[in-house]
């Protein structure tokens, strides 16, 4: 990694378009990211996350827009970018049939890395992601959490100034999710700037310092985790099942922030154990719960709760 001013942008995407014929998969988004922060985009499928991410990588052409990273055009220096880019795709792309050493080493040759060098890279990545001891072996005897972990190692071959990762635990234990997190967050220690598309909320609150969450091509929030959660949902949730209409009158008459499901009543308030206390001793004994709000909160409450085919 070459060296970044702190705080300094390294990438800013202005007014950002991507159609395929009459459909707005990118709908005039703008967004900048900072150099040494991970940067998220949340959004149901659909919402235009991935092709963003491949239009700031220049796998997808731009429609209308632009993005300047590292303060070059991404449409008129793609070649000088990518050498400072490493990228993470949602599907594994790793070569069945060689072994973890000459996966890396045939990705390396892209970046006209020397043969020393590029073998010292490879057993530092491969020590860094714990499969050093596995060099040898063929990719199809590796886990699917070994695959992820050896996919963001051969992304970091080329020593990029920014690293993308485009959901890049789906599918994997919670133990192997775990793994990837403590390496990304060591990565992020060592100033490395990374872009981040996720659908696991604990995964985004955990790994990003700021966020933008997407639907129908477009931004509904952006800030800091924490931010947004304070912002949207308070400090804690009430869940009431089966609502009665009492409680349905008596939320409504106090005007507390909700939402209402039918079978459920999710309630939102900054300090929710007063109420929780009334609303359990006078609706609700067995049927309702206190808990702490969540960014998984604030993503259902900004773009809904219906199933995206």
């Amino acid at each position: 990694m070459t060296e970044t001013a702190s705080n300094s942008i390294i990438l800013n995407a202005e007014n950002l378009v991507k159609r395929y014929g009459k459909i707005t998969a990118v709908d005039g988004i703008s967004f900048s990211v900072k150099a040494g922060e991970c940067f998220g985009l949340l959004g149901p499928n659909g919402a235009g996350k991935s092709t963003t991410i491949r239009m700031i990588y220049g796998f997808t052409p731009i429609t209308a827009g632009s993005i300047n990273l590292f303060g070059m055009d991404v449409s008129g220096h793609l070649r000088d970018i990518k050498y400072r880019t490493g990228v993470c795709q949602q599907e594994s792309n790793l070569d069945p049939d060689l072994t973890l050493i000459q996966n890396m080493e045939v990705y390396a040759n892209y970046f006209d890395i020397q043969k020393a060098e590029a073998r010292k890279r490879i057993d530092m990545l491969l020590g860094f992601i714990a499969l050093d001891h596995r060099r040898q072996s063929s990719v199809n005897d590796l886990s699917g959490g070994m695959k992820r972990r050896l996919v963001i190692a051969r992304a970091l071959i080329n020593d990029p100034d920014l690293l993308i990762l485009d959901e890049p635990t789906t599918g994997l234990d919670p133990q192997s999710r775990h793994q990837i997190w403590e390496k990304l967050q060591e990565l992020k220690g060592r100033g490395l700037t990374v872009i981040l598309t996720t659908h696991y909320m604990d995964e985004a609150a955990r790994l990003c310092d700021r966020l933008i969450i997407m639907d129908h091509g477009k931004i509904l929030e952006e800030g800091k985790p924490s931010a947004l959660v304070e912002k949207h949902a308070g400090k804690n949730v009430i869940e009431i099942d089966e609502p009665s209409e009492d409680i349905r009158n008596f939320i409504n008459e106090k005007k507390i922030s909700h939402d209402d499901l039918g079978h459920r009543l999710i309630v939102y308030v900054n300090a929710g154990e007063e109420l929780f206390n009334h609303i359990r001793s006078a609706y609700c004994s067995e049927s309702c719960i206190l808990r702490m709000a969540t960014l998984e909160d604030v993503f259902l409450k900004l773009t809904g709760r219906d199933l995206r085919e």
